[in-house]
């Protein structure tokens, strides 16, 4: 009797990622991760700019991937933080600068305006970001003694 022979029956090849109510890529996408209003800014974010597109769909993909359970989550909300910081300072002054430069074409007016609207966008990312990141901070402070309490406590307890 061959192996194949015994073990038919009973027994089940690995499933695998491929099968199953999700399969090729989207079985890797979990968008949960980021709250509404971040994956809409998120995705909105795609189509300001080359560098600002690559910057975003960078940390997109990370959120969205089990490479997010891979590296440091402090690591990767700090990069985000940080980078949707930069880039809408850049929209922003590269907007102003412009505004103060145009030859009041209708082409560089509407330049203008998609420039302040996605510098807002990356500015209002990066004060959610901040929000989450104080509202994190007050959950995670132990609560405070009192003076009396920590008077009356010895120093090596």
């Amino acid at each position: 009797m061959e192996n194949g022979a015994v073990y038919s029956p009973t027994t089940e090849e690995d499933p695998g990622p491929a099968r199953g109510p999700r399969s090729g890529l989207a079985a890797y996408f979990f968008m949960g991760r980021l709250p509404l209003l971040r994956r809409v800014l998120k995705g909105l974010q795609l189509f300001v700019s080359c560098s600002a597109f690559l910057l975003s769909l960078l940390i997109l993909i990370v959120y969205c991937t089990p490479f997010y359970e891979r590296v440091d989550t402090t690591k990767v909300k700090s990069s985000d933080f940080y980078i949707t910081l930069g880039t809408g300072c850049v929209f922003l002054l590269a907007s102003i600068i412009f505004v103060s430069t145009h030859d009041r074409t209708s082409a560089e007016i509407a330049a203008i305006v998609f420039g302040f609207i996605a510098s807002f966008m990356f500015l209002l990312d990066f004060i959610t970001m901040l929000y989450e990141k104080r509202q994190e901070s007050q959950l995670r402070k132990p609560e405070n003694t009192t003076r009396a309490e920590a008077l009356t406590e010895p120093l090596n307890a």
